[in-house]
């Protein structure tokens, strides 16, 4: 493992934020992430921050402690059955990658996750999910290393503790574990999810006749291109903000209001409300101020358009949650991780 000192992380993160790291380094072993942590307890105990496709951080500050990339790679069919087929991948594999590699050999179950930007480890982490379907769904089980006990521990999906966007890696093992392979559970015969969204639409508009999950990954790519910003080309983290979850009774209040609110029933009588259409309610769609924005096609996604730095960015999400709250009386809550 080789320390490096003072080195930028605009290129680690999708905001491409200019934030420094004290020090440095990149793992691909288990081996090698044991060594990070030894030179964690050897520089008395600097903080670590490992990433991966560093998709949905904000970076506010230099990091004074050790930045470690986790650059594990592998995919394999580790069983299968008449039903199903069992697939793990390293954590540092690329996620639209990994979705490409399922559609190739007909393993159903992610397509509709396609092209959302990061890493196979950070997918459990945060319960990803777009077009009606989330991690959880396909997930069966993780490894991942035990920081402070230097070993490897299996999780189920019912130790993950999934929710909307959530995972007991986010809050209660925050730190504590570094996830370092998936292992998903996949369907040898597809059940098509074309029904949120507009990817029937899509679907119609691309011709498809003779529906597969690789005509529905390419649905949802079009898409996606079609309204979310290239990180690559304008810094971003795909969406910033979660959809809240608000009670029956005050959705219906609100919709006596604003006839238009967007609310989609759930769980224990309450209603979860697009947070992209209240935040482009409150005028803010389309707004730039400097190099700070929030996308014209997408409310939801705030955009770095050239030198922001994560201050910037989070100050412009402040002010857009006040808005928000004072109009709807709804507080709403990043998704993106601030560090």
């Amino acid at each position: 493992m080789q320390i490096q000192e003072n080195i930028s992380l605009k290129p680690y993160n999708t905001f491409h934020i200019n934030a420094t790291a004290r020090y440095f380094t990149k793992f691909s072993s288990l081996q090698e992430l044991g060594e990070v942590f030894d030179f964690d307890s050897l520089q008395n105990e600097v903080p670590v921050l490992v990433l991966g496709g560093g998709s949905n951080i904000l970076l506010t500050h230099d990091y004074r402690g050790l930045v470690a990339i986790n650059e594990m790679h592998g995919i394999e069919v580790l069983s299968q059955d008449s039903k199903h087929v069992y697939v793990r991948a390293a954590a540092g594999e690329n996620w639209h990658k990994f979705v490409l590699f399922c559609i190739e050999n007909y393993f159903a179950g992610v397509e509709n996750l396609s092209l959302i930007p990061g890493s196979v480890g950070a997918s459990p982490m945060q319960n990803i999910g777009a077009y009606g379907v989330e991690i959880k769904d396909v997930f069966y089980e993780l490894e991942a290393y035990n920081i402070k006990e230097n070993k490897l521990r299996t999780f189920s999906a019912k130790d993950c503790r999934f929710g909307y966007r959530e995972s007991i890696f986010k809050r209660k093992y925050k730190g504590k574990f570094v996830i370092t392979s998936v292992t998903f559970k996949l369907k040898k015969h597809p059940v098509f999810n074309t029904s949120y969204g507009a990817i029937q639409q899509e679907l119609d508009k691309m011709g498809v006749k003779d529906l597969s999950i690789a005509a529905i990954s390419k649905a949802v790519i079009n898409i996606r291109e079609s309204k979310l910003p290239d990180p690559n080309i304008t810094g971003n983290a795909g969406s910033f903000f979660k959809n809240p979850t608000i009670p029956k009774d005050q959705f219906e209040r609100l919709q006596a209001e604003f006839p238009g609110i967007i609310g989609f029933s759930a769980k224990h009588d309450t209603v979860k409300v697009a947070a992209g259409w209240l935040i482009e309610q409150c005028g803010w769609k389309g707004y730039r101020k400097g190099d700070v924005g929030c996308h014209e096609k997408q409310a939801l996604v705030l955009v770095n358009y050239g030198n922001a730095n994560g201050i910037d960015i989070y100050d412009l999400s402040t002010q857009i949650m006040h808005s928000v709250e004072n109009k709807f009386g709804i507080m709403l809550e990043r998704e993106v991780n601030v560090i």
